[in-house]
């Protein structure tokens, strides 16, 4: 089975819309602020679903959610792939929002599920870690594909629909997962109980601490990262129009060549640290201490863009964008395990979904208003916005440390 989630998380990291998907809405005239309302709509959207599909998961099957998130994905790929209006941009973005929310701690819940079966829930670090690996590959090679196919077309927008083959075949693979991976409660459960699950898993995550400081940490780690990382495809665009190699290509090869070089470097350190998340932990003696180090490195990283950013110096402004892409995959498996630590079994996927949700919902409220600060005073104000962000939460924890003292 380990082999199998590998497989699926390679196949899902076959978006070869990644390295250019603000390039893409820029191309179509589109301001910061309007691109950060489609984010904010995603998100939104994936907000509203992302605790029913948990709750759906653990009651009717979570095979079933990861066929419908497949699905979901596949139509916003032929929305994007064809559209060019910004209404049925919004459609595209709700449909991708349904894959997102149906995906998103349902597959981690099956693979917890799958160790605490085998009775090796102690290495779930280390597994989600490897399998997250895996995504990374994916997004390696898709990367290099992704380049490929803007040289080919000569186009961004029909990357699209070159996604929708492998995400196929993925559904092919997640059927065939065993039925032992189900929800611990499927079978038999009305839409009311499966919501009524969903109230008290709410109502229990904003009632109980730890659960509680788990998401504000993960709004202000995860939610930053998510709406200010895709920022670095206007800087590369910035940066291949001031190489004359890359300058003199035609059209969007330029850009496209160096985004695919940069977001293949991205994934490749994305492998590694995905790898060796367990190994910080194993370094600093638990995953909260660990979670303090890359707090620490995340505030350095935003605070250094800032005049890098401001005076213009690109290429070391992307060099921090793929530093803190290595701190996120560090980050990522390490804070899935410290939710699972305090979720209940039976509502492993709910809990892991709410974790998602609080990262969707900080993007709702970030997305828009950073797009408008970005239009109006320049790129610079990521950075002040990211350290400032991790300066809040560090000083949190802090002060909930000396309390616990």
């Amino acid at each position: 089975m380990l082999g199998r989630f590998s497989l699926y998380g390679f196949l899902k990291n076959q978006k070869y819309y990644e390295p250019f998907l603000l390039l893409v809405f820029l191309e179509k005239g589109l301001s910061f602020f309007q691109i950060g309302l489609l984010v904010a709509f995603r998100e939104l959207a994936v907000t509203l679903m992302e605790i029913p599909s948990g709750a759906l998961a653990d009651s009717h099957g979570r095979r079933l959610c990861m066929v419908a998130s497949m699905v979901g994905y596949i139509v916003s790929f032929v929305v994007f792939g064809l559209s060019s209006s910004f209404v049925l941009l919004f459609t595209a973005m709700f449909f991708f929002a349904v894959g997102d929310a149906f995906r998103t701690g349902t597959h981690k819940a099956m693979i917890f599920k799958w160790l605490e079966n085998r009775g090796r829930l102690s290495e779930k670090t280390k597994i989600y870690g490897t399998t997250r690996s895996w995504s990374k590959t994916g997004t390696a090679l898709s990367s290099i594909i992704a380049a490929a196919l803007v040289w080919r077309t000569g186009t961004f927008s029909t990357v699209f629909l070159f996604c929708i083959p492998p995400y196929l075949i993925n559904l092919v693979n997640l059927l065939a997962y065993p039925k032992d991976l189900e929800g611990e409660e499927h079978g038999g459960k009305s839409l009311r109980d499966s919501f009524a699950m969903m109230k008290s898993s709410v109502v229990e995550a904003l009632k109980f601490k730890p659960l509680r400081n788990l998401m504000v940490e993960t709004m202000g780690f995860q939610g930053v990262h998510k709406v200010t990382g895709d920022y670095i495809q206007p800087v590369i665009k910035t940066m291949a129009i001031s190489i004359p190699l890359l300058a003199g290509l035609q059209g969007d090869r330029g850009p496209a060549t160096l985004a695919g070089g940069v977001y293949f470097v991205l994934a490749v350190l994305g492998i590694f640290g995905s790898r060796f998340s367990h190994r910080l932990v194993a370094e600093t003696g638990n995953e909260r201490k660990s979670a303090s180090v890359l707090w620490c490195a995340d505030f350095l990283c935003y605070a250094v863009l800032i005049p890098m950013l401001f005076f213009g110096w690109y290429i070391w402004a992307v060099i921090v964008f793929i530093a803190l892409e290595f701190i996120q995959n560090l980050w990522r498996p390490m804070q899935i395990s410290r939710f699972d630590h305090v979720s209940p079994g039976n509502r492993r996927a709910t809990v892991l979904s709410i974790e998602s949700q609080a990262k969707s919902l900080s993007s709702v409220i970030y997305a828009p208003v950073l797009g408008l600060v970005v239009d109006k005073f320049g790129l610079w104000t990521l950075g002040a916005f990211g350290a400032m962000t991790a300066l809040v939460v560090m000083l949190m924890r802090n002060r909930e440390f000396r309390t616990m003292r």
